[in-house]
């Protein structure tokens, strides 16, 4: 398999690759081969303390800069990354063995740079009137200062887009902490926004392991964070940050619904819904439809089409473009996965319809692991109820719309739902209901500039994209002036 390209896991603060970093270092696991591809440097307090300093210098001298001139240097950014989209795809691949065919999808990071460095020359405030008063009465909004951006594993592109691009078009200076076990993409974006003219250290790109992690969190120059994760660490950075009174947004798990009513496509709903679940890196996203609803009259006749589609997956060397379904991030991770499926197997959460292995041969030293997918799970399981974030789906039966949106409902997670159905009524009137942040109706979570993306219930709180986005990176003063 490809892996020959140089990795450069050097720590990016101000304008220095640093390779002598205060946490060490760790050697980089390819997940399709299970061999190391590389090295990275892990940031300790040091470095955090260095980086911070370097991005309260660069805020600076950003901020200082006309609304123009830092506009055209992010719309420089944008081309920047437009030009090397294909690189940055493959050190996707590297990081975390997604397919190409699927990483280039994940340089959404373009798109959010040209649409929010369209709202830097843009007003961030207004006047009011004051009750009873004369007095000039305005809110503005300013950034920050310094915020920190925490990235997972399986989205650092995607997180530099929704996240860095409207911090640094509000006027802040970033510390990107991308995951240790996937940090090439995102050090190679921050070479280019130096490439691009942004000042040195106004984005700083510092993998690290929990110290690393903890001394971001905990540093009182971090004005605001923006964590992308699991819950487990979510508590963590809160009771961290609240150390300091940082305020934090969270972006976390879900554990979807995908409801397949009677009248849907149901060709192009086995497909959308194979893609949408175990398939896209293989089932590793917070926006993975991992539970299924399909209506009683339909159900045998999708679950037929659903694994079809499943089983007739091209797998293999994410560098094939011809492969859709790769490994998964680590041994650690596919271990956890197969246990899931022999609990949920041994406690009868549901039957067993395809899957539910390690993949050998060609494929026995990477973590692949085979589509799995159960049927007749009892939405009360743990099965249907805690997220497995790997490529295991579960599908219910339902007798009718109530039903449909009960089971929906029924999770401690809201951040996406799905809806397949030709009836637009139907749809409208369902999505109404469904207590998530993102509803798609015959649609793929497709995350876009343009639309606030974000959890309900345990999926987290706070927004990216849109107004919203920008927005939770600015802060807000009142300035009221006497005239009388």
């Amino acid at each position: 398999m490809s892996t020959t390209e140089t990795l450069n896991g050097a720590l990016l603060i101000g304008g220095d690759r640093i390779t002598a970093a205060a946490g060490g270092s760790q050697d980089h696991i390819f997940p399709a081969t299970g061999q190391p591809n590389g090295t990275v440097a892990l940031a300790g307090a040091e470095d955090i303390e260095l980086a911070v300093r370097a991005g309260r210098e660069a805020q600076r001298e950003w901020i200082s800069y006309s609304a123009d001139r830092r506009r055209d240097l992010l719309i420089d950014l944008a081309d920047a990354v437009h030009e090397h989209t294909a690189e940055l795809s493959r050190l996707n691949v590297h990081d975390y063995g997604v397919p190409i065919s699927f990483a280039i999808n994940t340089i959404v990071l373009e798109r959010f740079l040209r649409h929010y460095a369209g709202y830097v020359d843009k007003p961030h405030g207004l006047s009011t009137p004051v009750a009873e008063s004369p007095d000039l009465n305005l809110v503005e909004r300013e950034p920050y200062g310094v915020v920190g951006v925490i990235a997972p594993w399986n989205g650092a592109m995607v997180v530099a887009g929704s996240c860095v691009a409207p911090a640094l078009a509000a006027g802040n200076a970033v510390l990107f902490k991308p995951s240790a076990l996937a940090p090439f993409a995102a050090l190679r974006f921050g070479e280019l926004c130096l490439e691009a003219g942004l000042p040195p250290g106004l984005v700083n790109v510092v993998p690290a392991r929990a110290e690393g992690g903890e001394a971001l969190v905990r540093h009182p120059g971090i004005r605001k964070i923006h964590f992308t994760g699991g819950g487990v660490t979510a508590r963590k950075i809160l009771a961290a940050a609240a150390e300091n009174l940082i305020p934090v947004v969270a972006e976390l798990g879900g554990k979807s619904a995908n409801i397949v009513f009677a009248d849907a496509d149901l060709d192009y709903a086995a497909r959308l819904s194979a893609y949408q679940g175990p398939i896209v890196q293989s089932g590793q996203s917070c926006a993975s439809a991992s539970r299924v609803l399909v209506h009683e009259s339909v159900y045998d006749a999708f679950v037929e089409k659903f694994v079809a589609t499943v089983e007739q997956a091209a797998v293999g060397d994410p560098f094939d473009p011809a492969v859709v379904f790769g490994p998964v991030i680590s041994e650690l991770d596919a271990t956890r996965i197969l246990s899931v499926i022999d609990e949920a197997v041994a406690t009868g959460a549901g039957e067993l319809v395809t899957g539910g292995k390690r993949m050998g041969g060609a494929l026995a030293g990477g973590y692949y692991l085979e589509p799995t997918v159960f049927g007749e799970v009892d939405n009360g399981s743990p099965l249907a109820r805690t997220e497995t974030f790997g490529p295991v789906v579960s599908i219910l039966r339902f007798r009718d719309e109530a039903e449909a949106v009960r089971l929906a409902n029924d999770s401690p997670y809201g951040l996406n739902a799905f809806i397949q159905t030709t009836d637009l009524v139907c749809a409208h009137r369902v999505a109404r209901q469904l207590e998530a942040g993102s509803i798609w109706i015959n649609q793929v979570s497709d995350i876009s500039p343009q639309g606030p993306y974000g959890g309900y219930k345990q999926s987290g709180f706070g927004r990216t994209g849109g107004l919203d986005g920008l927005y939770e990176f600015l802060q807000v003063k009142n300035i009221r002036i006497g005239m009388s």
